[in-house]
């Protein structure tokens, strides 16, 4: 299976997306494709057996334009579409000023006078709409293309209605200039109508690209974090050359005030980096040798040269950025349903029209007066408003969550966050910071405290836990002589095993003991639960020969975090594989009162089952490495200390800054976007409820009518409402 992401032109509204999306849906070998609108994007998952060139067919067939890969890095800026508003903007004055000056009781143009000069009238009109037809020539090629392609859309309910009163009004023009009847017909004339419409049209979605920009900031500012070139060591020379030019392996240098221009590990130098873009931290972070460094990390005040190993789309950032775009282009529940009811919105809205010109036509009004409704029902019923109402949301939202350090994987989750009813926590790691020491030794054995340590270090030094960091921190510290070891197996959730001088050694937590078949004699473990110690056992073959004490550190804002998840009436739950007593002390600390500790990762996956079988909606937080089987379980999973490795987490939300009060943040942010969102649709159904009922005619005995133009001023009307409503989300702090 394949992914990509390709960027789509020739879409204008919902109905676009909508069509494009279930035509590459049912195309033969692809397994599921999602359209965005608002950042005009396709993501596709594919089988091996289709090429890209199958793809980019597909999307032609349905009625768009490939324009190839999307990449972030060399998305070009908008076209500057300014100049030619302004002129259009002057000439749509002069057509509504020549068309409406008597009815305005304005001076009127001696010459084009319509009741005296009807011929000169109608062909000025004429000769100013013919540049508005060309200026809006790529509304009519999608509207009539997506029509043939049975997937109508906004374009084409446009392209149908002024067309109609575009031919309609040549045909009155003809009858005026062959002399029949002049003065009927010049009141029959719809020239101004057409360029109106169109230019409202343009107008709206100048307006539209400009908000649409706003919402894709945060993934520019990303991408701009890293630089265009880098400095490469050529033997003992240095060389600037562009990101494109390297590749894996090579070496590059920093200086002082110089950005890390991929990811890499140092070989020489030592600095300090500021690394706040990623980690969250304001205080720059001292790197050594050996030391892994991030793009875009700025380098303070040393010299350093790193290895290349994470090039391009490989690297940090990108990876961000990937899985931003990746979350812009899912579907949470409530946008399916809106993109359904487009789908749908567009023919029915043609029907609604066709209705109106039949039904005018049979109560014997004049065909002028019926094609004018007719034109009117389908330029006012705009699905634009409705298609942006969810996805605008959804854009924003992910751009602040974003900026603020919370990599969210989907927008499902946007919507479902703020339906979390239980928290469940990890310990170590997590409400800790993992940031384990050895606290108390008691040693059993013939061996020293540092013998005994040193075969503790040996064995730890092959695991990844954090509780191996203490073991590994505290040999450096003493400056032990680590030895050889051999046969060494990890057992999940319970420890170590390992032979080392032709003896095994087992070390881990109290089930270890059931491991190899012996009993707890020792009374020492109170005093080291007592002070909230984690205990490893030590045992030589069947003998304990010693109980080593860690202690770990709370993180400084969990219990501000704990605090704010109760205020939202969260239940929280402290889920750890930590004996029960130093798990209680921690979470008596930071407040949360239910506690399941020495537990298993299986047993953690069962548990957060469990609740769900009780009807419970579960955000699991963990390490993102021991927790990953729970955190796929649980409805919402959210990983911290991703560090690089972003995306081989099995979370759905990461914390890129480690900061765990970012959780009632994003549960904050999704109940703000929902609401949004559902304002949005309010205000979509509640225009088209409105307007279109109008359009048809049926409060003309109240005095309450509507012509094609102010039909396409309230169609822009009704999107900017959308745009504006959907940016407030940017102002979330």
């Amino acid at each position: 299976m394949k992914k990509v992401i390709l960027k789509i032109g020739g879409m204008s509204c919902s109905a676009c997306s909508s069509g494009l999306e279930k035509y590459l849906n049912k195309q033969e070998g692809v397994i599921s494709a999602s359209v965005n609108l608002v950042l005009a994007q396709a993501m596709i998952e594919y089988e091996d057996k289709l090429t890209l060139k199958d793809l980019e067919r597909f999307v032609k067939e349905a009625g768009f334009e490939s324009l190839g890969i999307y990449d972030q890095a060399k998305e070009e800026k908008s076209k500057n579409e300014i100049v030619p508003l302004i002129i259009f903007s002057i000439l749509a004055i002069i057509v509504l000023y020549i068309s409406m000056a008597d009815m305005l009781h304005l001076p009127v143009i001696p010459f084009l006078d319509m009741m005296k000069y009807p011929l000169n009238y109608s062909i000025c009109l004429f000769v100013l709409v013919i540049p508005f037809l060309i200026y809006g020539f790529d509304i009519f090629k999608s509207g009539i293309k997506n029509a043939l392609h049975k997937t109508p859309n906004m374009d084409t309910l446009v392209s149908i209605g002024v067309f109609s009163s575009f031919i309609f009004s040549l045909f009155n023009m003809i009858m005026i200039i062959i002399g029949k009847h002049p003065m009927h017909y010049v009141e029959n004339l719809y020239f101004e109508s057409c360029a109106i419409i169109i230019f409202f049209i343009k107008l709206g979605r100048f307006i539209d690209g400009r908000s649409k920009e706003k919402t894709k900031e945060a993934l520019k500012e990303l991408v701009q974090i890293t630089p265009n070139k880098a400095l490469l060591k050529v033997g003992d020379t240095e060389k600037e050359v562009t990101l494109d030019e390297l590749k894996k392996g090579d070496i590059l240098i920093c200086k002082p005030g110089m950005k890390v221009a991929v990811d890499g590990t140092i070989i020489k130098g030592e600095t300090h980096l500021d690394e706040a873009f990623i980690t969250g931290e304001s205080i720059p972070s001292k790197k050594k040798e050996n030391d892994k460094v991030v793009a875009g990390s700025i380098n303070i005040d040393g010299y350093i040269e790193y290895r290349a190993e994470r090039i391009g789309k490989d690297s940090t950032i990108s990876e961000i950025v990937r899985l931003v775009l990746e979350a812009t282009n899912t579907k949470s529940p409530i946008q399916r349903l809106a993109d359904r009811v487009s789908g749908y919105f567009v023919p029915g809205v043609i029907l609604i029209a066709i209705l109106t010109l039949l039904g005018y036509l049979v109560l014997g009004y004049s065909f002028s007066e019926s094609l004018t409704s007719f034109v009117t029902v389908l330029v006012v019923a705009c699905p634009c408003a409705l298609g942006l109402a969810t996805p605008l949301a959804i854009v924003v939202s992910e751009g602040v969550c974003a900026t603020n350090g919370i990599l969210v994987k989907s927008s499902t989750i946007l919507e479902s966050a703020s339906q979390i009813d239980t928290v469940v926590f990890d310990k170590t790691g997590t409400l800790t910071y993992g940031n384990l020491k050895v606290s108390k030794i008691f040693n059993y054995s013939d061996y020293s405290d540092e013998e005994l340590m040193t075969i503790a270090a040996s064995i730890e030094k092959k695991s990844t836990h954090p509780i191996s960091k203490a073991f590994t921190n505290y040999a450096k510290e003493k400056k032990m002589e680590l030895m050889g070891i051999s046969n060494f197996k990890n057992i999940p959730g319970i420890g170590l095993c390992a032979t080392m001088r032709k003896k095994k050694y087992y070390l881990g937590n109290e089930k270890i003991l059931k491991e190899v078949n012996i009993e707890k004699k020792k009374s020492d473990e109170d005093k080291l639960l007592a002070n909230a110690n984690s205990i490893i056992y030590v045992i030589e073959e069947q003998k304990i020969i010693g109980l080593i004490g860690v202690k770990d550190i709370v993180r400084s804002n969990a219990k501000k975090t704990i605090h704010q998840l109760h205020k939202q009436g969260k239940e929280v739950i402290m889920l750890t594989g930590d004996n029960e007593k130093t798990a209680s002390i921690i979470a008596e600390e930071l407040g949360i009162k239910e506690v399941i500790a020495n537990v298993l990762p299986k047993e953690k996956t069962a548990h957060i089952n469990d609740l769900i079988k009780e009807g419970k909606r579960v955000m699991m937080v963990g390490d993102g490495i021991n927790d990953a089987p729970s955190l796929a379980s649980a409805t919402i999973g959210i990983s911290i200390n991703s560090g690089t490795d972003i995306a081989a987490d099995s979370s759905d939300v990461i914390l890129i800054h480690d900061d765990l009060s970012q959780i009632p943040d994003l549960i904050s942010i999704s109940k703000r976007t929902l609401r949004n969102i559902k304002q949005n649709l309010f205000w979509a159904f509640f225009y088209n409820i409105c307007m279109i009922p109008i359009a048809i005619g049926l409060f003309k005995p109240l005095g309450i009518s509507m012509n094609p133009m102010f039909g396409g001023l309230a169609m822009m009307i009704s999107s900017l409402t959308v745009v504006l409503n959907s940016l407030r989300l940017r102002k979330y702090k």
